[in-house]
């Protein structure tokens, strides 16, 4: 399994860097375009999830005491595993779905299809499911009840989200927003300052020394984040390709690779601060990360629900809002508890992804003369 995730991380993102050097200017246009500010708000809460609120504290300790990740220090592994680079998987998929997929189709060829709404669907509740499984240790002391309670809470609020697109916007900024406040509450709580703070992220200038080490996996759990990265890739692609409004290819990558990357380093900053220097989080800054870590699994299951609802034909225009709330939120949620059965790992779902890359690079090469000829 570790070697075909190298070979196609590889693959990919030299296919990232081929594309935007080949056809830097190509415009790229979904067929709903937003103000560039709502497109990367979407973008970035559509694809990420509370892991990357909670996730750090923990990871820190694992990363400080592994000699897997002695070459670099915590706050660059961690920023490796969530920022930089890995965003070129969302780039090569958006591209993807604003200029070929219109001209190919090759995901509506109902093998294809029928795969990729899977991964979607599981996908979707394997995000509430974890959220679930987790959820006990982000609130101290809630109830198993409890916390059925506020998983099936955000999974009615997502579906509900997901029957407007006015609603996307206000969700997607109003999270992103919320984040920014949550950086700004906790720098301002550590007492790091601005000197501290820049000097904690002058020390993630060793992710570009040490990119090479980030292509391939480290170990079994970085196996798991590019595993995790690649299961979101066509899904996540195919639902923010549809918002992107003109930009040139080479100006994607950027908005794409480089404007997610920066509230993630200023977050990892400010964690690894008090990290490093053993501050306890108060209770007001944990409160603040809680919240914004359910905004964030709502933003991504509404982006997910949207996506599949739309592609399986199971819309609030054919089933009438009452229905379609019922629908989902019933599917999700009886998944979620079919999960906990099950064995199913996120690496199994990268794998499938990874194999839906290989049927669209083999199907492009062989319609080569159909996409070149338009």
């Amino acid at each position: 399994m570790m070697t075909l995730l190298s070979i196609a991380m590889v693959v990919a993102l030299m296919s990232a860097a081929s594309v935007v050097l080949r056809w830097p200017t190509y415009q790229c246009l979904g067929d709903t375009p937003l103000p560039t500010l709502s497109f990367l708000a979407i973008l970035f809460t559509s694809g990420l999830d509370v892991g990357l609120i909670m996730f750090p504290l923990i990871d820190f300790q694992t990363y400080a005491s592994e000699t897997d990740y002695s070459f670099a220090s915590p706050l660059v592994i961690e920023f490796g595993f969530w920022g930089g680079l890995v965003w070129g998987f969302y780039f090569l998929t958006t591209l993807y779905f604003c200029a070929i997929e219109p001209r190919l189709k090759l995901f509506e060829l109902a093998p294809i299809r029928a795969i990729h709404n899977l991964v979607v669907i599981a996908t979707c509740a394997f995000t509430a499911y974890l959220f679930l499984a987790y959820l006990p240790s982000y609130i101290e002391g809630i109830s198993p009840m409890a916390t059925y309670i506020l998983v099936a809470v955000v999974i009615v609020l997502a579906v509900i989200s997901s029957t407007r697109l006015a609603v996307l916007r206000v969700l997607s900024l109003s999270s992103t927003g919320l984040f920014l406040v949550l950086i700004a509450a906790a720098w301002l709580a550590s007492g790091l300052g601005i000197s501290g703070l820049l000097g904690t992220m002058s020390g993630l200038s060793a992710y570009v020394t040490n990119l090479d080490r980030f292509i391939l996996p480290i170990n079994d759990y970085h196996g798991f984040y590019l595993s995790w990265w690649f299961a979101w890739s066509i899904m996540i692609g195919q639902f923010v390709a549809r918002f992107v409004n003109g930009m040139a290819a080479w100006k994607l990558l950027i908005a794409i690779l480089i404007v997610p990357s920066i509230p993630i380093a200023l977050w990892f900053s400010v964690l690894f601060s008090y990290f490093a220097g053993d501050i306890p989080i108060g209770d007001t800054i944990t409160l603040l990360m809680i919240v914004v870590g359910i905004l964030f699994v709502i933003n991504s299951l509404d982006s997910l629900t949207r996506l599949y609802s739309q592609n399986l034909g199971l819309t609030v225009e054919a089933l009438g809002r009452s229905r379609y709330i019922l629908t989902h939120a019933g599917l999700l949620a009886g998944l979620v508890v079919l999960y906990q059965f099950t064995p199913l790992k996120i690496e199994w779902i990268g794998m499938i992804v990874i194999g839906l890359y290989v049927a669209i690079y083999g199907l492009m090469f062989v319609r080569r003369d159909a996409l070149t000829s338009n």
